[in-house]
């Protein structure tokens, strides 16, 4: 009966630890978005609400360009930018350490075997008013040691989960490198597309400065034209050839940093020239809530969030008491030929419980900095959506005005083309002097090398807002590249 007793009672205790297990000290952490969604962007019909999904597949966004060059580039940095690689191995750290932490709900067992030889003095076993020699002894032991720390408040489950967010987050920021190298290389690339108009540009001009300058010639040596006609034209040449080699100079400069950013030798990079005129894609109307919820710094800031919600709970949990299972059971045994033997065996188990007394006011102090990590999280979080609204707001509203922009300054290009031709004309027919010829050669090369930079910033702000939007506009149906997805299981 005492026996049955006793047995229950161990039940007993052992249900009221695990019922004690389950509770956790400290907040759970909720998803909630802390900044009022606008009805809708001011540059674009309203939006429709969306759920966050920090955790969807982003697509390639570049193949909307319909660029093989482009594609082909975007496929060499995402394998070979060593700082895709640095990115994607602190990954891999953070999830080892939430594998780390998350051994810690598990008991740990060791096999720790030990013998020794000790020369023991006459006064450790002697008694008063009794001589007895010293000895030397041998001692054996193949133990096997248990720990585990009773969770009782949450403190090593806290812990886990906070490693685990930091482990997303880390995640999140790996896409963040990844989306910034991309738009990075088209950026670069459209940037380098557009000196390669520029230059045809004023191949052109020099070509048709060279005529003007044999016409000025022709006519000066058959007296109709003064020397000053004649240096001027050299000047206005000179001019364009100079503007040629500057932008050579830009081009040689843009096409390094593009090697860079895939990863290559900026001596062993080069990119062809191309002829082709590039227009942006169009834009949806209604962007959803859902696009602007995928960018990776808004999941970052997110995950560090709930990270630091975590570390309130850890904090609480050193007022109250930690309780640590121990158990060792073994062979102990004088001599090594004994050490297996049945008969030798021992074994002990015990719980070790620490309960906090005094601290100093340490444990408050250390609630007090969990609580300000956590505001300090939430203000970080609030702005990086801020920060997101922001971008989405810049993109569409440069859009729309470099479209407007565009349009008005191609019909200047037309315009100023126009009266170039026919001050040519005049000036042939000597109803105009060469300053006139100048002045309008100037104005159309100028006109259409401003038209060529508004479409690269149509080009430029186009990729900024699909960074902006977290990789662009539709549905996710293709992997942007190989990457590590969320800590939902580290097992």
């Amino acid at each position: 009966m005492t026996e049955q007793r006793s047995n229950r009672g161990k039940l007993a205790t052992v249900l009221c630890l695990l019922i004690l297990a389950g509770c956790a000290v400290g907040p759970d952490y909720h998803r909630s978005t802390p900044t009022a969604v606008p009805a809708q962007w001011k540059a674009s019909p309203p939006w429709k609400e969306g759920q966050p999904q920090d955790a969807a597949i982003k697509q390639k966004f570049w193949e909307i360009f319909d660029d093989p060059v482009l594609t082909e580039l975007e496929q060499q940095a995402t394998t070979n930018s060593p700082d895709v690689a640095a990115a994607f191995e602190r990954v891999e750290q953070a999830r080892a350490a939430a594998r780390i932490t998350r051994a810690n709900l598990m008991p740990g067992l060791s096999f720790d075997p030990n013998g020794n030889r000790t020369r023991y003095s006459p006064s450790r076993t002697a008694q008063p008013g009794t001589a007895l020699a010293g000895y030397t002894g041998n001692e054996f032991f193949l133990p096997l040691d248990l720990s585990y720390e009773v969770d009782l408040w949450g403190r090593v489950r806290r812990s886990f989960r906070a490693a685990r967010e930091q482990a997303q987050a880390s995640a999140a920021a790996y896409q963040n490198v990844l989306l910034s190298l991309q738009a990075g290389v088209a950026q670069t690339y459209f940037a380098i597309r557009f000196i390669d108009l520029d230059r045809r540009v004023l191949t052109e001009t020099i070509d048709l400065r060279q005529k003007n300058l044999d016409l000025v010639n022709s006519l000066h040596r058959g007296g109709a034209d003064s020397a000053v006609d004649v240096a001027q034209a050299e000047t206005e040449l000179a001019s364009a050839e100079a503007d040629l080699v500057g932008l050579k100079l830009q081009r040689a400069q843009l096409e390094n940093a593009l090697a860079v950013l895939c990863g290559q030798s900026a001596s062993g990079f080069s990119l062809a020239e191309t002829t082709r005129q590039y227009q942006p894609p169009a834009v949806p109307v209604g962007l959803p809530a859902d696009l602007l919820e995928r960018r990776p710094d808004v999941a970052e800031a997110e995950r560090s969030l709930a990270a630091a919600s975590e570390g309130i709970g850890i904090a609480k949990a050193a007022y109250f008491p930690a309780i640590q299972l121990t158990g060792t059971a073994g062979t102990e045994s004088v001599a090594l030929k004994d050490v297996f033997n049945w008969e030798n065996r021992m074994w002990s188990i015990g719980p070790n419980v620490s309960l906090p007394l005094f601290a100093g006011g340490r444990n408050r102090a250390g609630v007090q900095q969990a609580q300000a990590a956590y505001r300090e999280a939430m203000a970080e979080y609030r702005s990086q959506i801020l920060v997101a609204f922001r971008d989405v707001e810049n993109g569409l509203v440069g859009l729309g005005l470099l479209h407007e922009q565009f349009a008005a300054q191609t019909r200047a290009v037309e315009a100023a083309r126009k009266s170039a031709a026919l001050s040519r004309l005049r000036y042939q027919e000597g109803l105009a002097s060469y300053f006139e010829v100048v002045q309008a050669d100037r104005t159309a090369l100028e006109t259409e090398l401003s038209a060529h930079d508004l479409n690269g910033q149509r080009m430029a702000t186009t990729v900024f807002l699909i960074k902006a939007l977290g990789g662009g506009w539709q549905a996710d149906t293709a992997t942007a590249a190989p990457r590590p997805g969320p800590v939902q299981n580290t097992k």
